[in-house]
């Protein structure tokens, strides 16, 4: 299974969609929006925010269920 490393995430409180790269050996538990500069962390029960607002896992995740 290849491990995907970028990913749209998308802001809860504004809709803007950005590309990031995300870590491959950790998760991100902040994040700023780049629009609405809003700090972004994960939904309970997500270990972060890629797992919460992205379009794809983190890679931690990802490596989890291959």
């Amino acid at each position: 299974m290849e491990i995907v490393t970028r990913a749209r995430l998308t802001c809860p409180q504004c809709g803007a969609v950005q590309e990031a790269d995300m870590p491959t050996d950790a998760c991100q538990f902040f994040y700023q929006c780049v629009s609405c500069k809003t700090v972004l962390r994960p939904k309970p029960g997500d270990c972060c925010v890629f797992c919460s607002y992205a379009d794809v896992p983190c890679p931690p995740k990802q490596r989890e269920k291959a």
